[in-house]
């Protein structure tokens, strides 16, 4: 069975000493930093010039500095700035300070993965990437709880990279969860397709597509509203509970009923085609190449393709009955 790691199995001593630099303080960034801080670990913030998120992490008792700066005065280095960003900051601020004898890490495998990042033989290089988003991370560490995560080593100069990043991973709670031990190549690829297959791209092209369907079928918008979208909350609740099974026990026999026969004969044998499609273009680096080819040409067509999305009829209906939801101003 898969080894998982708990408090048990990191030192947090390895981290005593030691500069923590946390370059960025967006969704991830901010998380990291607090909760390394409140537990007891020295940390910096590096951020680029006139970056409103400077007085923020100030306000939060942070020191904040140039990512130059921080690099330089830090003994771990943890990038937390958006994939597309990475290679340039990298190359410009970080590596002219990566001396012998430092650690590089990372939250996620893309960069390190897709070479547009290659480190120095001579530095340690790992992952810790907490499976949440950063203010989720950073809401049930304040619980005394925490996230699961990941961790991957791709160089041990030291020895130690693995204990100081389990260290790492304590430091920002996650080994309150559970910590899977991975590779870069995995969770990268299995970040990728996730999120293109069914977290974002499946779903959303889903949820459209049934929208869609039945407005075309003539009913209310509002109606297929709530049973394509609003809904699915309420499914995936139970099945992020107890499983698919869980999720199943909760509906009633004719949704279950349903379930198990038309949900095939949506995602059926072409569906699973163009997925393994879509695995294939992340294995083979297609779609890196794709996405940063898109980003050095000024992002031209995600934007069309953003505000495409924007203004789908869906957005607008939802954002009409939503506005009547009182509720979803404080959620739980």
């Amino acid at each position: 069975m898969t080894k998982m790691y708990y408090e048990n199995d990191a030192d947090p001593s390895l981290l005593k000493g030691k500069t923590i630099g946390i370059i960025g303080y967006g969704s991830q960034g901010h998380a990291h930093a607090l909760n390394l801080k409140d537990n007891g670990h020295k940390v910096l913030v590096g951020l680029y010039k006139g970056s409103k998120s400077w007085p923020e992490a100030e306000k939060k008792g942070l020191k904040v500095g140039l990512v130059a700066d921080v690099a330089r005065d830090s003994d771990i280095i943890m990038m937390l700035i958006p994939d597309h960003t990475q290679r340039d900051v990298y190359r410009e601020a970080i590596l002219p300070h990566l001396t012998p004898g430092k650690t590089l890490m990372f939250a996620h495998g893309f960069n390190i993965h897709y070479k547009t990042i290659i480190p120095p033989k001579t530095v340690d290089v790992s992952m810790v990437a907490p499976k949440a988003p950063g203010h989720r991370m950073r809401e049930v560490f304040e619980k005394g709880s925490g996230v699961p995560g990941l961790l991957a080593l791709h160089q041990d100069v030291s020895g130690k990279a693995k204990a100081v990043a389990l260290a790492y991973a304590r430091g920002v709670g996650c080994t309150r969860a559970g910590v899977l031990e991975t590779t870069f190549k995995e969770e990268t690829e299995t970040d990728l397709f996730g999120e293109q297959a069914v977290l974002c791209g499946g779903v959303s092209a889903l949820v459209k597509t049934a929208y869609e369907t039945l407005v075309e079928a003539g009913y209310q918008p509002e109606s297929a509203y709530f049973e394509c979208l609003h809904e699915l909350k309420l499914i995936v609740d139970l099945m992020y509970q107890g499983g698919l099974s869980y999720m199943r026990h909760s509906v009633s026999d004719t949704a279950e009923y349903g379930d198990y026969t038309r949900g095939p004969m949506i995602i059926d044998e072409h569906v699973r085609q163009n997925m393994k499609k879509v695995l294939k273009a992340v294995q083979d680096g297609s779609f890196a190449k794709e996405w940063i080819a898109e980003n050095d040409e000024g992002r031209p067509r995600f934007y069309k393709l953003r505000e495409e999305n924007s203004t789908h009829p869906i957005e607008k209906v939802g954002k009409e009955l939503r506005g009547m939801m009182s509720f979803l101003k404080n959620p739980d």
